[in-house]
């Protein structure tokens, strides 16, 4: 296999519009890549650049250290599948596997459409190399379990087969790097699921270098061992698939990443938030600084609000705890919605503070907390860090929606006023901006 290396490379087009812009990625020997983003965010572009089907406008490819921007696709020794299998409908699966196998060893030219493959004073090289290009493509075919295909036709075999036949035609080569766009789209849900485990199954047995282009991120995170989010023709992130879950770069990779989009709230930061930046960075007039608050759908969990007679008491109230972990981020939200799926149900809730009385006390009560805190400062030597761990709660603000994961046997019922609670370790700090995620920008 082979290691592959893009360095500063885009491609702009006559309009002066940007495909690619700037893209640089090493990938190591033996990596399973996976190319992820939206619709027209330059992945497949990409792609096609590193197999020579197109040129870029600025950078270089490089395939194990050589340049190979000014070699056609035949000459880098690599191997493509096709979105669409791209397989000749009027040969059998053997031709279709074996054809160009034939053309690489044996030198076979075109010829008004025909093709003549070795000459026949060669018969005895001939027959080594059909000897050869036989024992390739039936261990191929073994490997994928299609040998009882090989005499059919295209249009004879359903789309995992074929999906399989245009594996099989890449596999025969043994090429130094595979690329995959998007192979699986076409497919429907079980056997994607199914073609997913064959093509980890196949990374492993070939140990290959692979690069892997997909609008899906749930293909991107059970695949690939390394990611790079792509939109606007530039990579936002790359990294492993927990990196990019528990620690997205941005609000983008925080919502495209993850069956269930990140929840996002608006808030401002005072002095006393949970999110704290380093000295240097505390705007010096004083300004507050505007922020998302962000949290997966899994790390929340629904409590039952207390009926409206209850005392102020029972309303939640921010934790102020010195430790971390035990600290909690409570607001009210009414349940809009509930989305069984056997195993866990996602309920989505309304967070509408601007109309949240159990908000108003609670804020009200934080802020007379507060005061009296500031007006012992002078005496009491924790009163700084009691600050910096007290728990800031969404602004009020416009309404907003969050998704909560709950067990597949809970009953939220529609328009149930409910507590949502997070963890404080569980919470993320985007600012609201430029999008960027404050932790990573301050690690």
């Amino acid at each position: 296999m082979a290691q592959l290396s893009l360095e500063s490379v885009s491609k702009r087009f006559p309009s002066g519009a940007f495909a690619v812009r700037d893209v640089s990625l090493q990938i190591a020997d033996k990596e399973f890549l996976v190319l992820v983003g939206p619709s027209g965010c330059g992945k497949s572009t990409t792609l096609r650049i590193i197999a020579g089907l197109d040129h870029p406008s600025s950078g270089s490819v490089k395939i194990d250290q050589v340049v190979v921007d000014d070699k056609p696709p035949k000459d880098r020794n690599i191997a493509m599948v096709f979105q669409n299998y791209a397989l000749y409908p009027h040969m059998s699966v053997y031709k279709n596997l074996s054809f160009g196998l034939l053309l690489r060893y044996g030198g076979g030219v075109l010829n008004r459409g025909l093709i003549r493959i070795f000459q026949p004073q060669k018969s005895a090289k001939l027959k080594r190399l059909r000897s050869q290009v036989d024992h390739q493509v039936r261990q191929a075919a073994e490997r994928l379990g299609i040998s009882h295909l090989l005499d059919r036709k295209p249009h004879q075999l359903s789309g995992g087969e074929r999906q399989r036949v245009a594996l099989g035609r890449a596999i025969v080569r043994e090429p130094a790097v595979f690329l995959f766009d998007e192979p699986l789209s076409n497919l429907d849900a079980k056997l994607r699921q199914q073609m997913r485990l064959e093509l980890k199954r196949l990374h492993r047995e070939l140990a290959a270098t692979i690069v892997y282009v997909t609008h899906d991120q749930v293909e991107a995170m059970t695949m690939g061992d390394r990611i790079a989010v792509m939109k606007d023709g530039e990579i936002l992130q790359t990294g492993t698939p927990d990196q990019l879950y528990h620690r997205p770069a941005n609000t983008f990779v925080a919502q495209f990443i993850g069956s269930v989009p990140t929840n996002l709230i608006p808030q401002t930061s005072p002095t006393n938030f949970a999110y704290r930046p380093p000295e240097n960075d505390h705007p010096k007039d004083d300004q507050q600084r505007e922020l998302l608050i962000g949290f997966r759908a899994e790390h929340a969990k629904l409590i039952n609000a207390p009926r409206e007679n209850n005392t102020n008491d029972d309303l939640p109230q921010p934790r102020n705890n010195r430790d971390r972990s035990e600290q909690r981020l409570q607001f009210p939200a009414t349940v809009q919605s509930n989305d069984r799926l056997g195993d866990s149900t996602l309920v989505t809730l309304l967070v509408d503070l601007t109309k949240s009385k159990e908000f108003e006390t609670n804020n009200k009560k934080t802020s007379a907390q507060l005061e009296t805190t500031n007006a012992n400062k002078a005496t009491d030597p924790n009163t700084e860090q009691q600050i910096s761990t007290t728990i800031g709660l969404p602004k009020i603000g416009q309404p907003s929606e969050v998704t909560v994961r709950t067990s597949g046997d809970s009953d939220w019922r529609l328009g149930q006023r409910v507590i949502v609670e997070v963890e404080q370790n569980r919470l993320m700090w985007f600012d609201l901006s430029s999008g960027n995620n404050l932790d990573r920008e301050n690690s």
